[in-house]
């Protein structure tokens, strides 16, 4: 895991977050709502992905010593 991972996370919080105040601002209440569901379904994305990577490497070693 690179650390550039982490900070990609930390970015599309603080995009989504401040879209979303500025929608809400606006009475945009149910687009803010879309925004923030469409971010959390990007980072699960990342997320899904890491995972997956990590269940790889533990495979290889678990073939390794198996």
């Amino acid at each position: 895991m690179d650390i550039s991972v982490i900070f990609k996370i930390a970015a599309i919080g603080i995009l989504i977050t401040v879209i979303c105040q500025i929608l809400k601002k606006s009475d945009r209440d149910d687009i803010a709502t879309l925004v923030a569901l469409a971010g959390l379904i990007i980072v699960l994305s990342f997320v899904v992905n890491m995972v997956g990577d990590l269940f790889e490497s533990l495979k290889g070693i678990i073939n390794l010593y198996g």
